[in-house]
């Protein structure tokens, strides 16, 4: 008797089939070609080769449910009812965990489980170690430069020129610089302070400064982290907090 689950389909040879109804398994096969042909399928889609009580190679065909429940259609109640009993008893057996097959695959299992904890601790004390590190470096009203020049190795003269780049600023100055959020950033990562400036002899007008919010803090942080930010010639490859954290043996 051969039962397999091939790419997940659970499945029931002819040679059980021919075992539960008391028939002989040369008959099976030629009930199952002949449905397979009514069917207008291609029965050598079913078949498999097996090895018999002396070593020799023959063929037996495996079915799904839907092909074995259609090959019952003919064959007595009794033998509908040992198959379709057979059916649950395999399915069932699908259903329950795999276990290993041997005490190496066991160990080797567990040793996977134990990486995949040990990496999950990690992953979480760096965002930890993150998130401490952003409370310390980013304080309500900072601009985008402000923030960078606390990230080591940052070249802060290219921040405004960078988010200018991923659309967070643009220059709203055709003769100088006059840096402004973009629609795209206000809001999100950016917001922008006025200040009204007054100068002798000319009409008073308002001046912008785009300050960073929050998640524009931690945008930047972690393209920072990836290594996305403009950094100096000199940076010496040290982030501010590293990311590799050691652990005691």
């Amino acid at each position: 008797m051969q039962n397999l689950v091939s790419e997940h389909i659970l499945t029931m040879s002819s040679r059980e089939i021919a075992e539960l109804t008391e028939k002989r398994h040369p008959d099976v096969k030629r009930d199952i070609e002949r449905m397979i042909s009514d069917l207008q399928g291609d029965v050598s889609k079913f078949a498999h080769i097996y090895l018999d009580s002396m070593n020799r190679q023959q063929t037996e065909y495996l079915l799904d449910r839907d092909h074995t429940e259609c090959l019952l259609t003919g064959y007595s109640a009794v033998h509908r009812m040992r198959v379709i009993k057979r059916w649950h008893d395999l399915e069932k057996l699908a259903a329950k965990p795999v276990l290993p097959e041997n005490y190496i695959s066991a160990l080797e299992a567990l040793l996977e489980s134990k990486k995949s904890e040990a990496a999950l601790v990690l992953v979480n004390k760096e965002q930890e170690a993150e998130i401490h590190d952003l409370k310390n470096l980013f304080k309500e009203g900072m601009t985008s430069t402000q923030f960078c020049k606390m990230l080591n190795g940052v070249n802060t003269q290219k921040v405004n020129g960078w988010l200018a780049e991923r659309n967070w600023l643009y220059n709203e100055s055709k003769s100088g610089i006059r840096w402004r959020a973009t629609s795209y950033a206000r809001d999100k990562y950016l917001t922008e302070h006025q200040h009204m400036i007054s100068v002798h002899g000319a009409d008073d007008f308002i001046k912008y400064q785009p300050v960073l919010l929050r998640k524009g803090a931690e945008r930047i942080y972690d393209l920072y982290r990836r290594g996305k930010v403009p950094m100096k010639l000199s940076w010496n490859g040290d982030f501010t907090h590293q990311k590799q954290i050691s652990f005691a043996s």
